[in-house]
């Protein structure tokens, strides 16, 4: 790992003139804003779905590698060096062009998810904001299908059937019948603390990124 990071001292050097803090937030910014979309459309957009998604994080990459590569092969250079990638591909502020890829990104995944079927409600329940507070069971995407169930033996037989007792709801569950689970009501304390910590960690992440922008 030592000889690794000392190979690429020269591209530290070339992409950011050899400013490491640079360097490391410019990489994130060409690389991190498309999964960040992808994970934001998906919380507050149920719409969104895994096509959307595939070509949203794909889309994103090319983007963000479309102004790694050069600025890695070329050099962005500093204020006493300019570099030699040209301004089109690297004019833009690493953190200004974060922005853009995220919404470039967006536009990516609401598209091709508006030309894919979307997700059923039964998936999506307690796992988007809209239906936070949904007290619906939630149907797993990749729950196996359930085994057919014999059309001679109703659920309503076993339970009226004289001497149906415990043992009728071990028949019924393998008949493919799960009982209802009530989901536990969630601590309010506890989801208070957590937007608390959301509310401060994106406002210091939002003045530290306007103040070095």
């Amino acid at each position: 790992m030592v000889g690794l990071s000392l190979a690429w001292l020269p591209v530290v050097e070339a992409a950011r003139g050899g400013q490491l803090f640079d360097y490391i937030q410019a990489l994130s910014s060409y690389l991190a804003p498309p999964v960040a979309a992808v994970f934001f459309l998906a919380v507050f957009v149920p719409r969104v779905n895994e096509p959307g998604a595939f070509w949203g994080l794909l889309g994103g990459l090319g983007l963000g590698l479309a102004r790694l590569i050069p600025e890695v092969l070329l050099g962005s250079g500093s204020c006493g060096t300019p570099g030699r990638c040209p301004a089109l591909l690297c004019g833009l502020h690493y953190l200004h062009f974060a922005v853009l890829l995220f919404l470039l990104t967006c536009a990516i995944v609401l598209g091709v998810s508006c030309c894919a079927p979307p997700i059923p409600t039964a998936h999506l329940h307690r796992l988007v904001f809209s239906l936070r507070n949904s007290r619906e069971p939630r149907i797993d995407l990749d729950a196996p299908k359930e085994p057919p169930q014999d059309p001679g033996v109703q659920l309503g037989d076993l339970e009226a059937a004289p001497g149906a007792g415990p043992g009728a709801g071990g028949v019924a569950s393998g008949l493919g019948v799960a009982p209802a689970e009530a989901t536990p009501p969630e601590d309010p304390k506890w989801s208070r603390l957590v937007n608390i910590n959301a509310l401060v960690l994106m406002g210091v992440a939002s003045f530290l990124w306007g103040y070095f922008a």
